[in-house]
């Protein structure tokens, strides 16, 4: 059967099709439609195939290893900075190894469309010495899926594949094939497998290096990796996941002169690429993020003036590659390249009209007038745009959960007011830990919760806070006299900013929630949100 579907989705139609039972995630772009792929199809319903999203990514990752425990295939999604919060289960899993086929999919943003970084999550799959799998394509993404799957159960390790913007928010045709029926539960033969104290660990560990050898065979035997010959040897050409349709692109028929060597699969495949090396007088690496590639070149040839890329400028360090880009580094004259249009230029993003944000960053502003500048620490989310104008209310802005972190230590250095502004998806995320340092030293910091009862950057799915702030700050321990609630509306900002101001000049600590749904919500979910909340007030 043909599908015409996102790159994305084509990935998720591939988990299904392999006999998925669980898909566990937090919202990021470019990785948020993979999840809602499952979470919409009436195939994955009637397997009952789990897709509820998760608090965060590390809490999602275990998830994925307790089902691979339990002998079920799973797969777990994220952005490449997600990854850095799974980091911990992610590494150690690579050593305890897995059960039922766990797949780690990671989706890159190079040039940063909607991220804090360009990071480049096969140096995290490298570190972890796990295979690691980077379709070019929206098919190879369906395929190359299914296959990761095996694979993860040959060789008894999590596999990543990692995705990138481009081609996850692409869209073509792509043949489907018949679906593998579920696992049944099993659970590990080897009962020491997933105890990782010293003592079973240093065992693990061991059989992770002995494997290495198995995994670069079977990387160097992949299907995937493809030596293309050619008819013209003064060059030979790299090109990794989508770099190698940027390439093809510049060529009429897909008829390129030049050797070609197609990495899909890593560890790099070392006898193709030494065939290509000894054949080819110079070789150009295309690959999208890091240089990667090139820098493991290096090891298996040294300092080479032969390989060119992205270390010695052939190819910008910075942003997305794309076809005019590889046109120039090809020395062809680009097709594509038009200066923009006055007319269409890109313009910053901004809030929605409506949005409870504007309202919260108008009363921060009036106060700002009393309190003085650059003391409010803020978070991941739409509210992030407070750095921007006409608001320029947001002084800070690094990870998920910073805000309230670093507001507490710039309190502890003596700032005063000191407040941090996050989201109520991202407190669930990863705030309520730095609450709890706040709440056991009574750090004199206002946290502001602004709560729109979504994780509305990523198109408004549930929020894991949602009818639940006022109890976690309770059960975290904070004070209920500084507790406080506000509508953030227009009619109420000068209520707002006395409430505000009050904790503000309280010396301890202090937690305002502000309180409105995204604007973007139905309607009927908004009434239901007014039923949580009428009752959890009560």
């Amino acid at each position: 059967m043909k599908k015409l579907l996102l790159g994305n989705e084509a990935l998720a139609q591939g988990a299904i099709d392999a006999g998925l039972s669980g898909v566990y995630a937090y919202p990021g772009t470019p990785s948020t439609e993979i999840t809602e792929y499952i979470q919409k199809s009436k195939t994955a319903k009637a397997l009952n195939i789990h897709s509820k999203w998760s608090v965060n990514e590390k809490t999602a990752m275990e998830a994925a290893l307790g089902m691979s425990y339990a002998g079920k295939r799973a797969m777990t999604v994220m952005k490449h900075v997600g990854l850095n919060v799974a980091a911990d289960v992610f590494m150690n899993m690579s050593v305890s190894g897995i059960n039922g086929g766990l797949v780690v999919v990671v989706a890159d943003d190079p040039s940063m469309h909607s991220s804090q970084n360009e990071q480049d999550s096969r140096y995290y799959g490298k570190f972890a010495m796990i295979p690691i799998l980077e379709p070019s394509n929206q098919q190879e993404a369906y395929t190359i899926t299914r296959h990761a799957f095996d694979l993860s159960e040959q060789l008894g390790l999590p596999v990543m594949i990692r995705m990138v913007t481009r081609l996850s928010h692409s869209r073509a045709g792509v043949e489907t094939l018949k679906s593998e029926i579920q696992n049944t539960i099993h659970l590990p033969k080897n009962p020491h497998q997933f105890q990782l104290i010293p003592m079973h660990a240093r065992n693990q560990y061991q059989h992770l290096v002995d494997i290495q050898s198995d995994i670069r065979e079977n990387s160097e035997k992949s299907t995937f990796n493809k030596l293309i010959e050619g008819t013209d040897n003064s060059m030979g050409i790299i090109a990794s996941g989508i770099a190698y349709n940027y390439l093809m692109e510049n060529f009429e028929d897909s008829n390129c002169p030049f050797p070609i060597l197609k990495i899909t699969q890593y560890p790099l495949p070392k006898r193709k690429l030494k065939q290509l090396y000894d054949n080819c007088d110079k070789i150009l690496v295309l690959e999208e993020g890091y240089p990667f590639i090139e820098e493991l070149l290096t090891d298996f040839l040294g300092e080479n003036k032969k390989v060119l890329g992205k270390l010695n400028g052939y190819i910008n360090r910075v942003g997305e590659l794309n076809p005019d880009n590889i046109a120039k580094a090809l020395g062809f004259e680009a097709k594509n390249e038009e200066k923009t249009p006055k007319i269409v230029s890109g313009r910053p993003p901004e809030l929605c009209v409506g949005c409870a944000h504007r309202d919260l960053f108008e009363a921060i502003n009036k106060l700002s007038e009393e309190m003085g500048s650059q003391q409010v620490f803020g978070d991941i989310g739409c509210y992030a745009l407070g750095v921007l104008a006409p608001y320029k209310s947001i002084n800070t802005l690094i990870d998920m959960g910073a805000s309230i972190t670093m507001a507490k230590g710039a309190s502890d250095a003596g700032i005063h007011p000191s407040i941090a502004i996050i989201g109520d998806s991202t407190f669930t995320h990863s705030g309520m830990t730095g609450l709890l340092d706040a709440v056991i030293e009574n750090t004199p910091i206002t946290v502001i919760i602004s709560d729109n009862s979504a994780i509305a950057m990523t198109g408004a799915q549930d929020s894991s806070a949602s009818g639940r702030l006022i109890d976690i700050c309770k059960g975290i321990g904070v004070d209920e006299n500084h507790l406080k609630i506000i509508t953030p509306l227009h009619k109420n900002l000068e209520k707002n900013i006395g409430v505000i101001r009050d904790e503000i000049n309280h010396k301890g600590l202090s937690v305002v929630i502000a309180q409105r749904p995204c604007v973007q919500l139905p309607k009927e979910k908004k009434d239901k949100l007014k039923e949580i909340k009428s009752v959890t007030l009560n």
